[in-house]
Protein backbone atom coordinates (compact mmCIF):
# COMPACT_ATOMS: atom_id res chain seq x y z
CA UNK A 1 0.00 0.00 0.00
CA UNK A 2 1.24 3.48 -0.92
CA UNK A 3 2.56 5.76 1.88
CA UNK A 4 -0.04 8.18 3.22
CA UNK A 5 0.54 11.91 3.54
CA UNK A 6 -1.65 12.94 6.47
CA UNK A 7 -2.53 16.55 7.28
CA UNK A 8 -1.89 16.01 11.01
CA UNK A 9 1.65 14.78 10.37
CA UNK A 10 2.83 16.74 7.34
CA UNK A 11 6.60 16.32 7.84
CA UNK A 12 6.78 12.57 7.09
CA UNK A 13 4.75 10.03 5.11
CA UNK A 14 2.96 7.28 7.01
CA UNK A 15 3.51 3.60 6.19
CA UNK A 16 0.79 0.97 6.37
CA UNK A 17 0.95 -1.88 8.92
CA UNK A 18 -1.30 -4.87 8.33
CA UNK A 19 -1.42 -5.84 12.00
CA UNK A 20 0.12 -4.05 14.96
CA UNK A 21 0.07 -5.57 18.42
CA UNK A 22 2.97 -3.63 19.87
CA UNK A 23 0.91 -1.91 22.58
CA UNK A 24 0.95 1.51 20.86
CA UNK A 25 -1.92 3.99 21.10
CA UNK A 26 -3.60 5.82 18.27
CA UNK A 27 -2.70 9.52 18.02
CA UNK A 28 -6.19 10.19 16.68
CA UNK A 29 -8.58 8.52 19.13
CA UNK A 30 -6.13 7.68 21.94
CA UNK A 31 -7.17 4.00 22.01
CA UNK A 32 -4.97 0.91 21.81
CA UNK A 33 -3.98 -0.11 18.29
CA UNK A 34 -5.09 -3.61 17.32
CA UNK A 35 -5.27 -4.52 13.65
CA UNK A 36 -4.42 -2.39 10.59
CA UNK A 37 -2.70 0.94 11.22
CA UNK A 38 -0.45 3.66 9.82
CA UNK A 39 2.78 4.78 11.48
CA UNK A 40 5.68 7.14 10.96
CA UNK A 41 9.07 5.48 10.53
CA UNK A 42 10.87 8.65 11.63
CA UNK A 43 8.66 9.33 14.67
CA UNK A 44 8.27 6.14 16.70
CA UNK A 45 5.45 7.66 18.76
CA UNK A 46 3.06 8.43 15.89
CA UNK A 47 0.46 5.75 15.10
CA UNK A 48 -3.04 5.94 13.65
CA UNK A 49 -5.71 3.30 13.30
CA UNK A 50 -6.44 2.75 9.61
CA UNK A 51 -9.98 4.02 10.23
CA UNK A 52 -8.71 7.15 12.02
CA UNK A 53 -6.17 7.86 9.27
CA UNK A 54 -8.89 7.63 6.61
CA UNK A 55 -11.48 9.82 8.36
CA UNK A 56 -13.10 12.37 6.03
CA UNK A 57 -11.81 15.94 6.55
CA UNK A 58 -15.38 17.24 6.69
CA UNK A 59 -18.60 15.94 8.21
CA UNK A 60 -22.29 16.80 8.08
CA UNK A 61 -23.83 15.69 11.34
CA UNK A 62 -27.50 15.71 12.47
CA UNK A 63 -26.51 17.30 15.78
CA UNK A 64 -25.28 20.39 13.92
CA UNK A 65 -27.03 20.52 10.55
CA UNK A 66 -26.53 24.25 9.92
CA UNK A 67 -22.74 24.08 9.28
CA UNK A 68 -20.25 21.43 8.17
CA UNK A 69 -17.77 20.18 10.78
CA UNK A 70 -14.04 20.19 10.03
CA UNK A 71 -11.56 17.59 11.36
CA UNK A 72 -8.74 19.00 13.52
CA UNK A 73 -6.07 17.36 15.62
CA UNK A 74 -5.95 18.03 19.35
CA UNK A 75 -3.39 20.84 19.11
CA UNK A 76 -5.33 22.72 16.45
CA UNK A 77 -8.57 22.39 18.42
CA UNK A 78 -7.13 23.45 21.75
CA UNK A 79 -4.28 25.94 21.32
CA UNK A 80 -2.66 26.99 24.59
CA UNK A 81 -4.59 30.24 24.82
CA UNK A 82 -7.98 28.56 24.23
CA UNK A 83 -9.89 26.80 26.98
CA UNK A 84 -10.84 23.22 26.10
CA UNK A 85 -14.44 22.87 24.93
CA UNK A 86 -16.47 19.81 25.72
CA UNK A 87 -17.71 17.32 23.15
CA UNK A 88 -21.45 17.74 22.54
CA UNK A 89 -22.07 13.98 22.84
CA UNK A 90 -19.94 12.73 25.73
CA UNK A 91 -19.68 16.15 27.48
CA UNK A 92 -15.98 15.50 28.15
CA UNK A 93 -12.78 17.31 27.20
CA UNK A 94 -10.40 14.71 25.77
CA UNK A 95 -7.15 15.00 23.88
CA UNK A 96 -8.08 13.41 20.55
CA UNK A 97 -9.06 14.28 16.99
CA UNK A 98 -12.21 16.40 16.93
CA UNK A 99 -14.74 17.59 14.38
CA UNK A 100 -15.35 21.31 14.98
CA UNK A 101 -17.47 24.23 13.97
CA UNK A 102 -15.47 27.30 15.00
CA UNK A 103 -18.36 29.66 14.33
CA UNK A 104 -20.57 27.97 16.93
CA UNK A 105 -17.88 26.50 19.20
CA UNK A 106 -19.38 23.09 18.48
CA UNK A 107 -17.13 20.04 18.96
CA UNK A 108 -17.46 16.29 18.42
CA UNK A 109 -14.73 13.79 19.25
CA UNK A 110 -14.08 11.48 16.30
CA UNK A 111 -15.36 8.51 18.29
CA UNK A 112 -18.57 10.35 19.17
CA UNK A 113 -19.02 11.89 15.74
CA UNK A 114 -18.84 8.50 14.07
CA UNK A 115 -21.68 7.00 16.10
CA UNK A 116 -24.12 5.23 13.78
CA UNK A 117 -27.61 6.65 13.26
CA UNK A 118 -29.09 3.18 13.73
CA UNK A 119 -27.96 0.07 15.61
CA UNK A 120 -28.91 -3.58 15.40
CA UNK A 121 -28.79 -5.13 18.87
CA UNK A 122 -28.55 -8.94 19.02
CA UNK A 123 -31.16 -9.16 21.75
CA UNK A 124 -33.82 -6.83 20.29
CA UNK A 125 -36.17 -7.46 17.37
CA UNK A 126 -36.19 -3.90 15.97
CA UNK A 127 -33.42 -1.52 14.91
CA UNK A 128 -32.49 1.17 17.43
CA UNK A 129 -32.32 4.79 16.31
CA UNK A 130 -30.02 7.43 17.77
CA UNK A 131 -31.84 10.25 19.57
CA UNK A 132 -29.74 13.33 18.81
CA UNK A 133 -30.73 15.37 21.85
CA UNK A 134 -29.16 15.51 25.30
CA UNK A 135 -31.77 14.14 27.72
CA UNK A 136 -32.12 12.43 31.09
CA UNK A 137 -33.25 8.82 30.62
CA UNK A 138 -33.19 5.41 32.30
CA UNK A 139 -31.55 2.67 30.25
CA UNK A 140 -34.03 -0.19 29.83
CA UNK A 141 -31.20 -2.71 29.81
CA UNK A 142 -28.76 -1.77 32.60
CA UNK A 143 -31.35 0.18 34.62
CA UNK A 144 -29.09 3.19 35.24
CA UNK A 145 -30.40 6.74 35.02
CA UNK A 146 -28.11 8.87 32.89
CA UNK A 147 -27.80 12.07 30.90
CA UNK A 148 -26.92 11.60 27.27
CA UNK A 149 -28.16 10.57 23.85
CA UNK A 150 -29.84 7.17 23.99
CA UNK A 151 -30.74 4.78 21.22
CA UNK A 152 -34.49 4.27 20.93
CA UNK A 153 -36.90 1.66 19.63
CA UNK A 154 -40.04 3.59 18.78
CA UNK A 155 -42.41 0.56 18.47
CA UNK A 156 -41.42 -0.71 21.93
CA UNK A 157 -40.67 2.54 23.77
CA UNK A 158 -37.27 0.99 24.52
CA UNK A 159 -34.23 3.21 25.22
CA UNK A 160 -30.66 2.16 26.00
CA UNK A 161 -27.09 3.40 26.16
CA UNK A 162 -25.08 2.86 23.00
CA UNK A 163 -22.58 0.68 24.90
CA UNK A 164 -25.41 -1.49 26.23
CA UNK A 165 -26.49 -2.32 22.68
CA UNK A 166 -23.35 -4.43 22.31
CA UNK A 167 -24.07 -6.95 25.07
CA UNK A 168 -24.06 -10.40 23.42
CA UNK A 169 -27.40 -12.19 23.17
CA UNK A 170 -25.91 -15.42 24.50
CA UNK A 171 -22.77 -16.25 26.47
CA UNK A 172 -21.28 -18.90 28.75
CA UNK A 173 -19.93 -18.43 32.27
CA UNK A 174 -17.56 -20.79 34.06
CA UNK A 175 -19.89 -21.21 37.02
CA UNK A 176 -22.82 -22.62 35.02
CA UNK A 177 -23.00 -25.55 32.63
CA UNK A 178 -25.65 -24.08 30.28
CA UNK A 179 -25.40 -20.96 28.08
CA UNK A 180 -27.04 -17.82 29.47
CA UNK A 181 -29.42 -15.74 27.35
CA UNK A 182 -29.91 -12.02 27.81
CA UNK A 183 -33.40 -10.99 28.81
CA UNK A 184 -34.84 -7.52 29.32
CA UNK A 185 -38.39 -8.65 29.95
CA UNK A 186 -39.57 -9.43 33.46
CA UNK A 187 -42.24 -11.67 31.89
CA UNK A 188 -39.59 -14.40 31.59
CA UNK A 189 -38.72 -14.20 35.29
CA UNK A 190 -40.40 -14.58 38.62
CA UNK A 191 -40.55 -10.94 39.72
CA UNK A 192 -39.38 -10.76 43.29
CA UNK A 193 -37.50 -8.46 45.62
CA UNK A 194 -35.35 -11.39 46.72
CA UNK A 195 -33.73 -12.54 43.45
CA UNK A 196 -29.93 -12.64 43.48
CA UNK A 197 -27.13 -12.73 40.95
CA UNK A 198 -25.53 -16.15 41.43
CA UNK A 199 -22.10 -14.77 40.52
CA UNK A 200 -21.77 -11.86 42.97
CA UNK A 201 -24.66 -12.80 45.33
CA UNK A 202 -26.10 -9.28 45.20
CA UNK A 203 -29.74 -8.44 44.52
CA UNK A 204 -30.93 -8.07 40.93
CA UNK A 205 -33.69 -5.88 39.57
CA UNK A 206 -35.79 -8.13 37.36
CA UNK A 207 -37.31 -5.11 35.60
CA UNK A 208 -34.07 -4.63 33.63
CA UNK A 209 -31.60 -6.70 31.65
CA UNK A 210 -30.07 -9.91 33.03
CA UNK A 211 -28.40 -13.07 31.80
CA UNK A 212 -30.64 -16.04 32.49
CA UNK A 213 -30.78 -19.83 32.20
CA UNK A 214 -34.43 -20.88 32.12
CA UNK A 215 -33.53 -24.55 32.69
CA UNK A 216 -31.96 -23.87 36.07
CA UNK A 217 -33.43 -20.47 37.00
CA UNK A 218 -29.85 -19.14 37.06
CA UNK A 219 -29.57 -15.33 37.10
CA UNK A 220 -26.57 -13.05 36.62
CA UNK A 221 -26.04 -9.30 36.34
CA UNK A 222 -25.01 -8.19 32.87
CA UNK A 223 -21.62 -6.90 34.01
CA UNK A 224 -20.97 -9.93 36.22
CA UNK A 225 -21.57 -12.31 33.32
CA UNK A 226 -19.26 -10.48 30.88
CA UNK A 227 -16.49 -9.98 33.46
CA UNK A 228 -13.38 -11.84 32.29
CA UNK A 229 -13.15 -13.60 35.68
CA UNK A 230 -16.53 -15.22 35.05
CA UNK A 231 -16.99 -15.40 31.31
CA UNK A 232 -15.88 -18.51 29.48
CA UNK A 233 -13.77 -17.86 26.40
CA UNK A 234 -15.77 -19.76 23.81
CA UNK A 235 -17.01 -19.14 20.28
CA UNK A 236 -20.68 -18.15 20.53
CA UNK A 237 -21.50 -20.30 17.50
CA UNK A 238 -20.25 -23.34 19.41
CA UNK A 239 -22.48 -22.79 22.43
CA UNK A 240 -25.19 -25.15 21.22
CA UNK A 241 -22.64 -27.95 20.77
CA UNK A 242 -21.09 -27.05 24.12
CA UNK A 243 -24.48 -27.39 25.80
CA UNK A 244 -24.91 -30.87 24.31
CA UNK A 245 -21.40 -31.84 25.41
CA UNK A 246 -22.17 -30.72 28.96
CA UNK A 247 -25.27 -32.90 29.03
CA UNK A 248 -23.23 -35.87 27.81
CA UNK A 249 -20.57 -35.11 30.40
CA UNK A 250 -23.15 -35.11 33.19
CA UNK A 251 -24.50 -38.48 32.09
CA UNK A 252 -21.36 -40.37 31.02
CA UNK A 253 -18.28 -38.77 32.56
CA UNK A 254 -19.74 -38.35 36.03
CA UNK A 255 -20.82 -41.99 36.04
CA UNK A 256 -17.39 -43.38 35.13
CA UNK A 257 -16.34 -45.57 38.06
CA UNK A 258 -12.86 -45.53 39.60
CA UNK A 259 -12.86 -49.25 40.43
CA UNK A 260 -13.75 -52.73 39.25
CA UNK A 261 -16.03 -54.91 41.36
CA UNK A 262 -14.31 -58.07 42.62
CA UNK A 263 -16.88 -59.43 45.06
CA UNK A 264 -20.53 -58.77 45.98
CA UNK A 265 -22.78 -60.02 48.75
CA UNK A 266 -26.53 -59.73 49.17
CA UNK A 267 -27.73 -58.06 52.37
CA UNK A 268 -30.67 -59.16 54.52
CA UNK A 269 -32.98 -56.75 52.69
CA UNK A 270 -31.85 -58.06 49.30
CA UNK A 271 -29.55 -55.09 48.57
CA UNK A 272 -26.34 -55.88 46.70
CA UNK A 273 -23.24 -54.73 48.60
CA UNK A 274 -19.84 -54.44 46.92
CA UNK A 275 -17.48 -56.02 49.43
CA UNK A 276 -14.24 -56.11 47.42
CA UNK A 277 -12.93 -53.79 44.71
CA UNK A 278 -9.89 -53.17 42.51
CA UNK A 279 -9.35 -49.41 42.77
CA UNK A 280 -7.25 -47.41 40.30
CA UNK A 281 -5.26 -45.82 43.15
CA UNK A 282 -3.90 -49.01 44.75
CA UNK A 283 -2.09 -52.12 43.58
CA UNK A 284 -3.97 -54.53 45.88
CA UNK A 285 -7.66 -55.33 46.18
CA UNK A 286 -9.59 -53.43 48.86
CA UNK A 287 -12.16 -54.98 51.19
CA UNK A 288 -15.18 -53.29 52.77
CA UNK A 289 -15.38 -53.08 56.55
CA UNK A 290 -17.88 -51.64 59.02
CA UNK A 291 -15.61 -51.83 62.05
CA UNK A 292 -14.36 -48.82 64.01
CA UNK A 293 -10.67 -47.89 63.69
CA UNK A 294 -8.97 -46.84 66.90
CA UNK A 295 -5.48 -45.92 65.69
CA UNK A 296 -6.39 -42.56 64.10
CA UNK A 297 -5.91 -43.66 60.50
CA UNK A 298 -6.82 -41.29 57.66
CA UNK A 299 -8.51 -41.88 54.32
CA UNK A 300 -6.02 -41.85 51.42
CA UNK A 301 -8.59 -40.09 49.25
CA UNK A 302 -9.89 -37.14 51.29
CA UNK A 303 -7.23 -37.32 54.07
CA UNK A 304 -9.87 -37.20 56.80
CA UNK A 305 -10.25 -39.49 59.81
CA UNK A 306 -11.53 -42.94 58.86
CA UNK A 307 -15.04 -43.81 59.97
CA UNK A 308 -17.00 -46.84 58.71
CA UNK A 309 -17.94 -47.90 56.15
CA UNK A 310 -14.58 -47.90 54.35
CA UNK A 311 -12.38 -50.02 52.10
CA UNK A 312 -8.91 -51.07 53.22
CA UNK A 313 -5.94 -53.13 52.09
CA UNK A 314 -4.99 -56.07 54.29
CA UNK A 315 -1.35 -55.81 53.16
CA UNK A 316 -0.84 -52.03 53.38
CA UNK A 317 -1.96 -49.16 55.57
CA UNK A 318 -4.28 -47.95 52.81
CA UNK A 319 -7.83 -46.78 53.59
CA UNK A 320 -10.65 -45.32 51.51
CA UNK A 321 -14.03 -44.13 52.70
CA UNK A 322 -16.74 -45.86 50.72
CA UNK A 323 -17.78 -42.44 49.39
CA UNK A 324 -14.21 -41.70 48.25
CA UNK A 325 -13.98 -45.05 46.47
CA UNK A 326 -17.13 -44.06 44.55
CA UNK A 327 -15.75 -40.74 43.29
CA UNK A 328 -16.11 -40.35 39.48
CA UNK A 329 -12.94 -40.38 37.39
CA UNK A 330 -13.99 -37.19 35.61
CA UNK A 331 -15.98 -34.27 36.93
CA UNK A 332 -17.31 -30.97 35.60
CA UNK A 333 -16.88 -28.52 38.47
CA UNK A 334 -18.64 -25.18 38.82
CA UNK A 335 -15.34 -23.34 39.49
CA UNK A 336 -13.57 -24.42 36.30
CA UNK A 337 -14.44 -24.40 32.61
CA UNK A 338 -12.73 -27.70 31.69
CA UNK A 339 -13.46 -31.26 32.87
CA UNK A 340 -11.33 -32.37 35.83
CA UNK A 341 -9.66 -35.79 36.07
CA UNK A 342 -9.25 -37.70 39.34
CA UNK A 343 -5.63 -38.63 40.08
CA UNK A 344 -3.99 -40.34 43.01
CA UNK A 345 -1.10 -37.85 42.99
CA UNK A 346 -0.51 -34.39 41.42
CA UNK A 347 0.18 -34.53 37.68
CA UNK A 348 3.00 -32.00 38.03
CA UNK A 349 4.96 -34.30 40.31
CA UNK A 350 5.68 -34.04 44.00
CA UNK A 351 3.93 -35.69 46.91
CA UNK A 352 1.42 -32.92 47.64
CA UNK A 353 -0.39 -30.02 45.98
CA UNK A 354 -2.09 -26.78 46.99
CA UNK A 355 -5.86 -26.78 46.47
CA UNK A 356 -6.96 -23.80 44.36
CA UNK A 357 -10.05 -23.11 46.48
CA UNK A 358 -9.13 -23.70 50.14
CA UNK A 359 -5.37 -23.00 49.62
CA UNK A 360 -4.36 -25.93 51.86
CA UNK A 361 -1.64 -28.47 51.12
CA UNK A 362 -2.99 -31.95 50.43
CA UNK A 363 -1.48 -35.34 49.58
CA UNK A 364 -4.74 -37.16 48.95
CA UNK A 365 -6.59 -37.57 45.66
CA UNK A 366 -6.67 -34.56 43.35
CA UNK A 367 -9.09 -33.42 40.65
CA UNK A 368 -6.89 -31.71 38.08
CA UNK A 369 -7.15 -29.93 34.74
CA UNK A 370 -4.23 -30.84 32.50
CA UNK A 371 -4.81 -27.73 30.36
CA UNK A 372 -4.69 -25.15 33.17
CA UNK A 373 -3.08 -27.01 36.10
CA UNK A 374 -6.16 -26.22 38.16
CA UNK A 375 -6.15 -28.53 41.21
CA UNK A 376 -8.94 -29.34 43.63
CA UNK A 377 -8.90 -31.59 46.68
CA UNK A 378 -11.67 -34.13 47.25
CA UNK A 379 -13.45 -32.20 50.00
CA UNK A 380 -13.67 -28.99 47.97
CA UNK A 381 -14.81 -30.89 44.88
CA UNK A 382 -17.91 -32.08 46.76
CA UNK A 383 -19.11 -28.67 47.96
CA UNK A 384 -22.31 -27.55 46.15
CA UNK A 385 -22.96 -24.02 44.87
CA UNK A 386 -25.71 -23.41 47.44
CA UNK A 387 -25.15 -24.57 51.03
CA UNK A 388 -27.68 -25.30 53.74
CA UNK A 389 -25.98 -25.63 57.14
CA UNK A 390 -27.37 -26.34 60.59
CA UNK A 391 -25.13 -23.56 61.88
CA UNK A 392 -26.97 -20.86 59.90
CA UNK A 393 -30.68 -20.40 59.23
CA UNK A 394 -30.30 -19.00 55.69
CA UNK A 395 -28.84 -20.66 52.58
CA UNK A 396 -25.31 -19.64 51.57
CA UNK A 397 -24.42 -18.93 47.93
CA UNK A 398 -20.98 -19.27 46.40
CA UNK A 399 -19.66 -15.82 45.51
CA UNK A 400 -16.49 -14.43 43.95
CA UNK A 401 -16.07 -10.69 44.54
CA UNK A 402 -13.39 -8.14 43.62
CA UNK A 403 -13.13 -7.23 47.31
CA UNK A 404 -12.20 -9.61 50.11
CA UNK A 405 -14.86 -10.78 52.55
CA UNK A 406 -14.21 -11.95 56.09
CA UNK A 407 -15.04 -15.55 57.00
CA UNK A 408 -17.41 -15.62 59.98
CA UNK A 409 -15.88 -18.87 61.23
CA UNK A 410 -12.15 -18.05 61.26
CA UNK A 411 -11.76 -14.37 60.32
CA UNK A 412 -9.66 -14.99 57.18
CA UNK A 413 -10.40 -12.69 54.25
CA UNK A 414 -11.06 -14.23 50.83
CA UNK A 415 -12.44 -13.27 47.43
CA UNK A 416 -14.16 -16.65 47.07
CA UNK A 417 -16.67 -17.27 49.86
CA UNK A 418 -20.14 -18.61 50.56
CA UNK A 419 -22.36 -15.62 51.38
CA UNK A 420 -25.67 -15.23 53.13
CA UNK A 421 -28.01 -13.00 51.14
CA UNK A 422 -29.99 -12.07 54.27
CA UNK A 423 -27.28 -11.17 56.79
CA UNK A 424 -23.59 -10.41 57.08
CA UNK A 425 -22.41 -14.02 57.25
CA UNK A 426 -19.79 -15.67 55.04
CA UNK A 427 -17.64 -18.80 55.03
CA UNK A 428 -14.47 -19.63 53.12
CA UNK A 429 -13.80 -23.06 51.60
CA UNK A 430 -11.44 -24.01 54.43
CA UNK A 431 -14.21 -23.70 57.03
CA UNK A 432 -16.97 -25.09 54.81
CA UNK A 433 -14.95 -28.31 54.50
CA UNK A 434 -14.13 -28.72 58.20
CA UNK A 435 -15.07 -32.28 59.28
CA UNK A 436 -18.19 -32.47 61.44
CA UNK A 437 -16.55 -35.07 63.68
CA UNK A 438 -12.88 -35.87 64.14
CA UNK A 439 -10.42 -37.42 66.55
CA UNK A 440 -7.45 -36.13 68.53
CA UNK A 441 -4.64 -38.50 69.42
CA UNK A 442 -4.42 -37.37 73.03
CA UNK A 443 -8.16 -37.66 73.72
CA UNK A 444 -10.31 -40.78 73.97
CA UNK A 445 -13.60 -39.32 72.66
CA UNK A 446 -14.38 -37.90 69.21
CA UNK A 447 -14.79 -34.12 68.81
CA UNK A 448 -17.77 -32.42 67.17
CA UNK A 449 -17.63 -29.15 65.27
CA UNK A 450 -19.47 -26.46 67.27
CA UNK A 451 -20.73 -23.08 66.11
CA UNK A 452 -21.65 -21.17 69.26
CA UNK A 453 -20.04 -20.57 72.64
CA UNK A 454 -20.60 -23.50 74.98
CA UNK A 455 -21.57 -21.24 77.91
CA UNK A 456 -22.17 -17.57 78.74
CA UNK A 457 -18.90 -16.98 80.56
CA UNK A 458 -16.80 -14.00 79.58
CA UNK A 459 -13.61 -16.01 79.00
CA UNK A 460 -13.08 -18.67 76.36
CA UNK A 461 -9.93 -20.76 76.05
CA UNK A 462 -8.67 -23.69 74.02
CA UNK A 463 -7.96 -26.65 76.32
CA UNK A 464 -5.08 -27.81 74.11
CA UNK A 465 -2.96 -24.67 73.62
CA UNK A 466 -4.55 -22.88 76.62
CA UNK A 467 -4.82 -19.65 74.61
CA UNK A 468 -7.93 -17.50 74.26
CA UNK A 469 -10.61 -18.37 71.70
CA UNK A 470 -12.83 -15.96 69.81
CA UNK A 471 -16.36 -16.97 70.98
CA UNK A 472 -17.74 -16.02 67.55
CA UNK A 473 -15.48 -18.46 65.73
CA UNK A 474 -16.15 -22.16 65.24
CA UNK A 475 -14.38 -24.69 67.47
CA UNK A 476 -14.26 -28.40 68.26
CA UNK A 477 -15.90 -29.69 71.41
CA UNK A 478 -16.05 -32.91 73.41
CA UNK A 479 -19.33 -32.84 75.34
CA UNK A 480 -18.31 -35.84 77.45
CA UNK A 481 -15.37 -33.95 78.93
CA UNK A 482 -16.50 -30.32 78.41
CA UNK A 483 -13.36 -29.91 76.31
CA UNK A 484 -13.24 -27.06 73.70
CA UNK A 485 -10.36 -26.58 71.25
CA UNK A 486 -9.29 -24.54 68.22
CA UNK A 487 -9.77 -26.36 64.89
CA UNK A 488 -6.06 -25.81 64.19
CA UNK A 489 -5.10 -27.45 67.50
CA UNK A 490 -7.30 -30.49 66.81
CA UNK A 491 -6.55 -30.93 63.11
CA UNK A 492 -2.96 -29.67 63.04
CA UNK A 493 -1.17 -27.16 60.80
CA UNK A 494 -1.69 -29.36 57.72
CA UNK A 495 -4.95 -31.28 58.21
CA UNK A 496 -4.99 -32.54 54.62
CA UNK A 497 -1.59 -34.24 54.79
CA UNK A 498 -1.41 -37.87 55.84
Amino acid sequence: MEPLQHFCHPDHPLVFNQDNGSGCYCFGCNELILGPSYSCVECSWFYLHKLCAELPPGLHHPLHPIHPLILFDQFQVYPEEKEQSKCEVCKESRIEYTYCCYRCDFNLHVRCGSLPSTLEAEFHDHPLTAFWNWITFTCNLCGKEDKGMPYLCNPCGFSIHRKCAYFPRILKVVRHKHPLHITHSSLELDESDSRFCLLCVQKVDTRYGLYYCSKCDFLAHLNCAIDEENREDINLLELKDEENEDAELDQSVESAAAYKVKNIKVGEDGTKITTEIEHFSHEHDLKLTDEEVHNYEKCDGCVRAIFPPFYSCAKCSFFLHKSCANLPMKKQHLLHQHPLTLLQKPSRGGKSFSCDTCYQRCNGFVYTCVKCWFELDVQCSLVPEILTLESHKHPLLLSYTSFKQSCSSCGNERHLVFCCTSCNFALDFKCVTLPQTTRFKQHEHPFTLSYAAEDDSSEYYCDICEEERNPNHWFYYCADCTYPAHPKCILGEYPNLK
